[in-house]
């Protein structure tokens, strides 16, 4: 998203909700795994885990698409919106409707890091953030303290025909970035989520190719039509189908994605010594 799209960023409520709706997924399995889920009373088409939690939520249609009209019956007293998933207008219509919205806008994983603390003070437990938040906190200091020593050259698209690639100014290009690799197309024009063709592929020569199963369902048609191009990561069987969440959820999924994606660029334990 860009431009006059983009939702204007609200800084985190001072007082505790007690009626929550989310349009962000992540945030979703965040409340949920802070323990604050029985405060959730709508969420999106597309927050699908906790799988169990979620279920009997009443849907209020896609991030993109609310109704807003199902929201306000909901009667909530915060709602969660995030400034890339969701649109201004949409935004600005549940404000004009009289209610909160908190714009989230992590751009960076320690921003992914500080929201999920903030979430904590909306009402989750001592113990909650023992268990989910802290976890994460060390899993990114350990790895912000040990960066790698030679980064590996990789391609992350989130889209085909055209391919779309992560670019620079998004979390997942700093994800990939934290954990060992040297996004290929991180400077590609001023597009955030840049169009790439088969020949900038090729020219960028990726040594690692990460494909996610979100938002677009990347799978093994995928996989075989870049491994017949000229490049390292075909030519060394370095081509990697991925669960999506890891490289576009922040929240719970931080210290897991962090974990899965130093294993598959290969970035040994501990501090580089340069």
């Amino acid at each position: 998203m860009s431009g006059s799209t983009e939702p204007p960023r609200r800084d985190r409520p001072s007082a505790f909700p007690e009626r929550i709706v989310s349009l962000v997924p992540s945030l979703t399995e965040a409340l949920f795994s802070l323990g604050l889920g029985e405060r959730v009373v709508g969420v999106t088409d597309w927050c699908i885990h906790p799988a169990d939690g979620v279920k009997p939520v009443p849907k209020v249609g896609g991030t993109k698409t609310p109704d807003r009209e199902a929201i306000e019956r909901l009667a909530p007293d915060l709602v969660i919106a995030n400034h890339e998933e969701n649109r201004k207008r949409d935004v600005e219509r549940l404000e004009d409707a009289g209610l909160r919205v908190w714009v989230t806008d992590p751009r960076t994983v320690a921003d992914g890091v500080a929201l999920l603390e903030e979430m904590v003070e909306l009402g989750a437990s001592a113990e909650a953030r023992a268990r989910v938040v802290d976890p994460v906190r060390a899993a990114f200091d350990a790895v912000a303290g040990a960066p790698p020593g030679h980064p590996v050259r990789t391609f992350c698209p989130i889209w085909k025909d055209p391919w779309m690639s992560v670019g620079g100014d998004t979390y997942a290009h700093d994800l990939l970035t934290l954990c060992g690799a040297e996004n290929v197309f991180s400077d590609e024009g001023d597009r955030r989520y840049p169009h790439v063709s088969d020949a900038q592929i090729v020219a960028a020569a990726p040594e690692v190719i990460l494909l996610p199963d979100e938002p677009y369902a990347f799978g093994p048609r995928e996989a075989a039509v870049l491994g017949q191009l000229p490049v390292p990561a075909a030519q060394n069987h370095r081509i990697h189908l991925i669960d999506g969440t890891l490289v576009s959820w922040y929240g719970p999924r931080i210290g897991q994605a962090i974990d899965q994606l130093r294993r598959l660029l290969r970035v040994p334990e501990g501090p580089v010594h340069m």
